[in-house]
């Protein structure tokens, strides 16, 4: 049986994975992906990805580092991920790999208007989801985690959104049958979200944002994490 990759780009920050654990446990949990199945592929630190077609899907992790510095790593898995598309591998990307298959794709990133989006954020399923083999089971509004400063400012060709914030109109796109990514988390849960807000309370208040406020916000997001399950089994990756 041919493994189930997390694509690693990045850490979470030191005292979060302390308590909390880090990006393959949490993906591996949320997309109910089975220990002996998964391979996790550390590109940040230069390891090097198998052929598309040695591997049954991938799933892409968050980063601290960002699309725009254009670094080799994330540039050859940029190449990577075109590679992937060409043979229609099941792909989901989340905040950084959501960025990055944007652009690779041909879309456009950069810093999102307005400073960054933290904390548990409310959703709008939009028209084109009511057709989306996945999305379609969402309701009109749903919850989900972000913690973000880039975005994707420019959708590549051809790609489907589904659905959209007040502050970011691109949360999850769908770019063909079998690839989709999102800007939201769905693999955190509440603490993993709290523990971000706290760790980035500073930042939030010299934007002029209401880091306790925010805080306090926090609340489960069972459909986003749904939805990341979902993806998992339409692919045949999930345990089970």
């Amino acid at each position: 049986m041919k493994p189930v990759l997390i694509i690693r780009t990045g850490r979470a920050p030191d005292p979060i994975r302390a308590r909390h654990g880090d990006f393959p446990h949490w993906f591996r949990l949320g997309a109910q992906l089975s220990p002996s199945r998964i391979r996790v592929v550390d590109v940040q630190a230069g390891e090097e990805l198998p052929p598309p077609n040695d591997v049954a899907g991938a799933l892409i992790t968050g980063s601290a580092s960002m699309v725009t510095e254009r670094a080799p790593w994330s540039e050859r898995t940029a190449g990577w991920i075109r590679d992937a598309m060409d043979v229609e591998l099941p792909l989901f990307g989340v905040c950084y790999g959501h960025q990055l298959m944007s652009h690779a794709l041909g879309g456009r990133v950069d810093y999102l208007p307005g400073g960054r989006e933290i904390g548990t954020v409310s959703l709008n399923v939009l028209e084109a989801a009511k057709h989306d083999p996945l999305a379609s089971a969402l309701p009109s509004e749903f919850r989900a985690h972000a913690t973000h400063e880039q975005s994707v400012l420019e959708l590549p060709k051809g790609t489907t959104v589904l659905v959209s914030s007040a502050r970011d109109p691109n949360h999850l796109v769908r770019y063909g049958k079998n690839a989709m990514s999102a800007q939201f988390h769905p693999e955190f849960n509440a603490d993993v979200m709290r523990a971000y807000i706290h760790r980035k309370h500073h930042d939030m208040k010299r934007e002029g944002f209401d880091p306790h406020h925010t805080f306090k916000q926090v609340a489960p997001t069972p459909l986003a994490r749904r939805l990341f399950r979902q993806f998992s089994r339409h692919h045949g990756l999930a345990a089970g």
